[in-house]
C-alpha cells in the first residue's frame, strides 16, 4: 500500500509539472530604463474602447478575462511614438469562463495576496522607454512595467494599424513571467500554475 500512495504521489508531482503557458511570445524582461518624454501630440486613451485581456493557465484548466485600462496618454510626432503611459485598474479583473460561485472564487483569488493583491496594490502602471519603428506595421516597444509596487523593463512587439497626430490603434499580444514582480503563487502540487501570464492588448487613443 505505501508503494502504490509513492506511485500516486509521484505521478501527481509529474502531472503537476508539465503544466504549459498561455501561447503569445514572451516579453523580454530587464531592469527598468528612463521614461520618454516628449513635445509630441498628446493623445488620450479611450479606456471604452481599449482593451486589456488577460490568460492563465493551470494544469487543470485556462481561464481568461479582462482588466480596464483606467487612464493612459500616448505622445506623437508624425508617424512616431514618442511617449506614453497607461493606468491599468487591478480591482476591475474580471473572470470570463466561470460562472457564479466559481467566478467570484476565482476573481477574489486572483485579488488576493496569494496574486495580484488589489487591496494594497490597487494600480498597475506601464510607461514607454522606447520604440523603434514607425508608421503602420510591426514596432517593437520597451516599457517599465509596475505590478505590485515592483517595476521591471519589458519589450514586446505590437502592431500599429493607424497613427497620426490625431488618432492611434495599435495590438500586442505578449506574456509576461510573473515570478518577476513577486506573483508567486504556485498552486496546487497536482494543479500547478503557468509561470506566464498573457496579456492581449487593444490600444485606441484620440
Amino acid at each position: 500500500m505505501k508503494k502504490l500512495f509513492l506511485i500516486i504521489g509521484a505521478t501527481s508531482l509529474l502531472f503537476g509539472a508539465c503544466v504549459s503557458n498561455p501561447e503569445g511570445e514572451k516579453a523580454v524582461t530587464s531592469e527598468a530604463g528612463e521614461v520618454l518624454t516628449s513635445e509630441g501630440t498628446k493623445l488620450s486613451v479611450d479606456t471604452e474602447a481599449s482593451t486589456l485581456e488577460w490568460t492563465g493557465r493551470k494544469v487543470s484548466a485556462t481561464h481568461n478575462g479582462v482588466i480596464k485600462i483606467s487612464s493612459g496618454t500616448v505622445q506623437v510626432e508624425g508617424d512616431q511614438i514618442t511617449a506614453g503611459q497607461f493606468i491599468i485598474d487591478m480591482n476591475s479583473l474580471e473572470n470570463f469562463d466561470q460562472e457564479g460561485e466559481w467566478k467570484e472564487k476565482l476573481e477574489n483569488h486572483l485579488k488576493s495576496d496569494d496574486f495580484f493583491y488589489t487591496e494594497k496594490f490597487p494600480e498597475a502602471k506601464l510607461e514607454i522607454t522606447n520604440v523603434e519603428g514607425n508608421g503602420v506595421g510591426t514596432v517593437t516597444v520597451s516599457a517599465n512595467l509596475t505590478i505590485k509596487d515592483i517595476t521591471k523593463g519589458i519589450t514586446f512587439m505590437a502592431e500599429i494599424a493607424e497613427i497620426s497626430e490625431s488618432s492611434l490603434e495599435a495590438t500586442a499580444n505578449f506574456n509576461i513571467e510573473r515570478f518577476d514582480w513577486g506573483i508567486t503563487y504556485p498552486g496546487m502540487a497536482d494543479d500547478l500554475i503557468s509561470e506566464e501570464i498573457n496579456f492581449n492588448v487593444k490600444l485606441i487613443a484620440n
